[in-house]
């Protein structure tokens, strides 16, 4: 590396990356990771003087004695925690990761018909290296963005997807990521890549679960292609360690009538963030972002996304409330870009956050950036406690003050999770949410 690195938490992490360099790899990828590191030590950690990172600061990850998380022996930790998983019972293929390398022994996974392709992404690097070529990167710059650089460097493992032309997978795939971390700053580094051909079909659950509790790091990426009249459904569930940290990167390109969902669900962690960026780069597609976010005693869960509009006639739609309790904090940063030739568009935002609590905060920031003259464009957002006039009307209804609010709060949370179209994961996940509301010593008199 020729760049000079500053005292800015960076110089500690390149210099591990000869463990990347004598790695068994196609040969185009090293180029690709150590652009990855360029990018890195140049941006360094962000900061609060970043406009994108004023509400979050990921100082303590900086701080962190990182050190790349290492293979480990699967046992009945693992096992367990898999076990005790919400979608355990999902029907369709699953890959689990233990602390960013692939289980085959956890994994289940059976043939698909049509060319389907469902494998961890190290094994696939040997077996499809062209194909993986084309679109490792491409999706999930590194410009401006440290931890996908990161990311695109260190990255050990994960799941590669192919669903060729005209083909649907009628069942989930499941993504599991288990961490099995025992050491403070250990770093894991998951990198994922779908890609739906055109006229194509499929459901992807990504969860990230662990097995003990200590101050690890997940850096995970995720790029989705889909193509012209592709129908793709991401859905994304953190519930990290309560010590853990998460940050993520989902991005992806959609073409031309075709239908994207993504979700977050972040439960876990106690610093989450997830960047989500989307272009929509064919006419006539439509794209929604759904997210919930349910924070207690000291826990920041963080959605910033941008949704680039590049060609005309695309519809947008983005929701996310947060449920904060205690002393957590939400935060949402969503922008809308509208290009010049992107007319006829039309975009929703919304961010809606309830506090449980006097000192939970929330900080929001819709965003529109719009070069268009024929667009159709919504934002808005809320910060509030219960509605007192809501919980009275229940009251007169002969409902107890205590079974109001919950009913309230549920609704709340049900906004988001009744928009997973993949129904077993929408009936998993409204579960896991209602349980976790259910916890809370705020409702039913706790």
């Amino acid at each position: 590396m020729t760049q000079e690195i500053s005292g800015n938490g960076v110089e500690p992490i390149v210099k591990q990356f000869s463990q990347m360099e004598t790695a068994a790899q196609p040969k185009w990828l090293l180029p690709v990771r150590k652009a990855g590191l360029a990018s890195f030590a140049e941006l360094g950690f962000p900061t609060l003087a970043d406009e994108d990172w004023r509400f979050t600061n990921v100082a303590p990850i900086a701080q962190l004695p990182f050190q790349l998380a290492r293979e480990v022996a699967v046992n009945g930790a693992e096992s367990k925690v898999l076990d005790d998983s919400i979608f355990t019972h999902l029907p369709g293929n699953r890959l689990v990761f233990v602390n960013g390398f692939f289980s085959a022994k956890l994994s289940a996974l059976k043939s698909v018909p049509g060319g389907v392709l469902i494998e961890n992404l190290s094994a696939a690097l040997a077996k499809h290296p062209e194909l993986i070529e084309k679109h490792l990167g491409q999706y999930a710059t590194t410009a401006g963005n440290a931890f996908a650089a990161l990311n695109q460097a260190f990255f050990s493992d994960g799941a590669f997807i192919f669903v060729p032309q005209g083909i649907e997978v009628a069942e989930p795939v499941q993504l599991i990521y288990i961490s099995s971390a025992k050491n403070a700053g250990e770093t894991i580094l998951p990198r994922n890549l779908i890609i739906a051909e055109a006229n194509s079909k499929i459901s992807v659950v990504e969860s990230y679960i662990s097995t003990g509790n200590v101050a690890y790091f997940t850096n995970a990426v995720t790029e989705i292609l889909a193509g012209e009249n592709a129908s793709v459904e991401h859905i994304k569930l953190q519930d990290e360690a309560t010590d853990a940290y998460h940050i993520a990167t989902i991005a992806g390109e959609f073409g031309r009538a075709s239908n994207v969902s993504v979700h977050s669900f972040a439960l876990g962690a106690k610093l989450s963030r997830n960047n989500i960026r989307t272009k929509l780069a064919g006419e006539g597609l439509e794209c929604v972002l759904n997210g919930l976010y349910l924070t207690r005693n000291e826990q920041l869960a963080d959605h910033h996304m941008i949704v680039e509009h590049a060609q005309p006639h695309c519809a947008s739609h983005e929701y996310f409330n947060g449920i904060l309790d205690d002393k957590s904090k939400g935060v949402f940063h969503g922008r809308i870009l509208v290009r010049e030739i992107a007319q006829k568009t039309d975009a929703k935002q919304t961010n809606k956050n309830l506090l449980l609590s006097d000192d939970a905060t929330a900080d929001t920031k819709p965003q529109l950036e719009i070069y268009a003259d024929d667009v159709k464009c919504t934002h808005g957002a809320t910060i509030g406690q219960l509605n007192a006039e809501s919980v009275f009307y229940l009251r007169s209804r002969g409902m107890s003050e205590d079974t109001a609010k919950r009913m309230l709060i549920h609704a709340f949370a049900g906004e988001i999770t009744e928009r997973i179209k993949c129904e077993p994961a929408r009936v998993e996940i409204d579960k896991l949410v209602w349980d976790r509301l259910e916890a809370n010593h705020h409702l039913a008199g706790k």
